[in-house]
């Protein structure tokens, strides 16, 4: 009787060990995120390929990603919506924002990622140039992008304006883009001051350059964090490439506590197969396959749930 109750015991605590793993697993995702100037869409070769470029974000296999020098319908790049077609063929959702407007159409930066954006909104920033902050509210994070200008009193005067955003939102703040200031200049070293925390490694190495992409020898595309931290930096890293782009593209994946938990509950705990959004919304069931619901964070059971 006796060794019969200690199993169990063993059994019970084995159980709620894994249950508490599984549990505090779920409460943390993985977000990789990835930021790219794909110069409307050309290579070296002046030839607008935006198949090249897919191939080359497909392979960082981002949850998001900022794009700068993006067109949209305009003449140079056939008349094409850029953004739109690079989320198709990765399987992404598109946000663009104009800057300016051009030959038919307009250019500026996007934002793809698997998630569908909660909500959307530009705003614009100092440049002799437009210049546009594209700032995309999701579950868990905020991410934006922006491609700043080249002179530095306007770089310097963008900053105030990131920063008010940035303390807008009560979740983790990432922003991402070619910046055209290096590590060691006046922009970024006041964003540092301002609390802004580069995620990409910006030491002087050769596998840290990001420009330009045939014979990199400089940092001015970057990934930055603000507000409520992640966990934890997994990895980080420069995806070589001397085609697709003149920039490369720079990926950063992280570790970062999640909303989501115990938002959605089940209206009826009989209902256990019925799917919910994070606004307690019904949005499939039992007769309906989870497999027709957008990506994202759902609620079934009264426990989360990735659509991928």
């Amino acid at each position: 009787m006796k060794t019969s109750v200690t199993k169990t015991y063993i059994i019970l605590s084995l159980m709620l060990f894994a249950w508490q793993i599984a549990y505090s697993q779920d409460d943390v995702i993985t977000l990789r995120m990835m930021t790219y100037n794909i110069r409307h869409g050309a290579g070296q070769d002046n030839v607008v390929d935006l198949d090249r470029q897919a191939t080359l974000i497909q392979k960082g296999s981002p949850d998001v990603i900022g794009l700068q020098e993006v067109d949209s319908c305009v003449k140079r790049s056939g008349y094409i919506p850029e953004a739109a077609l690079l989320a198709e063929k990765l399987g992404m959702h598109s946000t663009f924002g104009g800057a300016i407007p051009l030959t038919g159409g307009k250019y500026g930066v996007a934002i793809l990622s698997k998630e569908v954006p909660l909500a959307v909104y530009h705003l614009p920033l100092p440049g002799e140039e437009k210049r546009t902050l594209l700032v995309c509210e999701f579950q868990d994070y905020v991410f934006a992008t922006t491609h700043l200008d080249l002179n530095d009193s306007c770089r310097q005067a963008s900053l105030p304006i990131i920063l008010e955003e940035a303390n807008r939102h009560d979740k983790p703040f990432f922003i991402c883009g070619d910046w055209n200031d290096k590590p060691t200049d006046p922009f970024i070293k006041e964003m540092k001051k301002q609390g802004f925390l580069i995620l990409n490694n910006i030491t002087e190495s050769a596998n840290n350059y990001t420009f330009p992409a045939r014979n990199p020898n400089c940092i001015i595309d970057y990934i930055a964090s603000y507000g409520k931290r992640y966990k934890s930096i997994m990895s980080r890293n420069v995806i070589a490439d001397t085609q697709a782009s003149d920039h490369r593209p720079v990926l950063v994946a992280i570790r970062l506590q999640s909303y989501a938990t115990g938002l959605g509950e089940v209206k009826n705990e009989n209902q256990t197969n019925v799917i919910y959004d994070l606004q307690g919304r019904e949005v499939a069931s039992a007769k309906m396959r989870s497999d027709k619901c957008l990506k994202g964070i759902y609620i079934q059971a009264g426990h989360k749930r990735l659509m991928k």
